[in-house]
């Protein structure tokens, strides 16, 4: 499908997805950051899918969990940025030989998820900025569609007029964050751990954080709350020197956010709050906005990053272990 614009691959992929006998369950699998892109899209099926249910796992545990309910009207959208993760590949070989309908995601042709995933959609890729290419809105994009196709959901149109206009929020939002990105990393420098805490469509972004940018990329200890979760648990960590990167999302999920605000700010003095109403998302349908929070949250955040690299002298690319050898 090289051949072929982004929209006219999606659309075949859904043509596909129409012509199953039943879809009864759409599987988004992948690991890593890839994995945390598919998170929303769990939450999107559960707030929008009528009959068809969503579940966001990791490669390896899809493939060693091997639901029974795998198969025929189960659709699989795989996604591994070089398509050589080996398991979500292997997780596109299970499911294809269960039946299901495979979907892979990557930024890379002919790569191996490529070979063996039987439909392919290829994405654009710049960390710091956002479109309709880009592949967290791919995916989003592929969740409405298929709901559309499936169950008549009509939110796929509106959400790709909002789409539309995603790349020049994205900007107007880091530009006026650079100051306080700047802020964020002289005085975050020389922490050795830094909690991440977010919820619902925006919990995805949180985890990429803490597993992708502090843990893997700046060696940085970290973990993401989820902040339902908080207060059954990680808040007996919370002291007055204890980082935490908070993200204020929207949606039925924000008062969550709140009430974990409101307490870690009571305790500690070292919080960071991004605040998705600040982004001007307010101008959509509220659940369209909810859905796009995550979509600035992720190049603002890679922003952040980039600023506490520099501040650290630890460059972003630089690995341990990864890519190093056999693991």
């Amino acid at each position: 499908m090289l051949d072929q614009t982004l929209p006219d691959q999606i659309q075949q992929v859904l043509d596909a997805v129409k012509l199953r006998d039943s879809v009864t369950e759409v599987y988004f699998v992948a690991c890593g950051g890839s994995y945390a892109l598919m998170m929303p899209n769990q939450y999107l099926m559960d707030r929008e899918a009528k009959a068809i249910a969503g579940f966001a796992v990791n490669s390896a545990e899809f493939t060693t969990r091997a639901p029974r309910r795998l198969g025929k009207s189960s659709v699989v959208v795989l996604c591994s940025h070089s398509g050589t993760t080996p398991e979500t590949v292997l997780a596109a070989q299970t499911a294809r030989a269960a039946g299901a309908l495979t979907i892979a995601l990557t930024h890379v042709p002919d790569s191996p998820l490529d070979v063996a995933s039987e439909h392919v959609i290829y994405y654009d890729h710049d960390p710091m900025t956002m479109s309709p290419q880009h592949s967290a809105a791919v995916v989003f994009r592929l969740s409405f569609g298929i709901l559309a196709t499936r169950e008549g959901n009509a939110t796929a149109i509106e959400f790709d007029r909002a789409l539309s206009e995603i790349g020049v929020i994205v900007a107007e939002v880091t530009a006026g964050h650079r100051e306080k990105a700047v802020a964020f990393a002289a005085a975050h420098k020389r922490e050795p751990v830094i909690y991440t805490m977010a919820s619902g469509t925006s919990y995805g972004v949180a985890y990429s954080y803490a597993i992708c940018i502090f843990q893997e990329m700046l060696w940085i200890h970290s973990a993401a709350i989820n902040s339902g979760e908080y207060f059954h648990g990680p808040f007996e960590i919370t002291d007055f020197d204890t980082p935490f990167l908070i993200l204020l999302g929207l949606g039925n999920s924000r008062t969550m956010d709140e009430r974990a605000v409101a307490f870690a700010r009571k305790f500690s003095q070292r919080t960071t709050i991004l605040d998705a109403q600040e982004f001007g998302l307010n101008r959509f349908n509220a659940r369209i906005a909810d859905y796009l929070a995550p979509l600035v949250f992720t190049p603002l955040l890679r922003m952040y990053a980039e600023r506490l690299a520099d501040a650290k002298g630890h460059p972003l690319t630089t690995r341990r272990y990864m890519w190093k050898m056999a693991y």
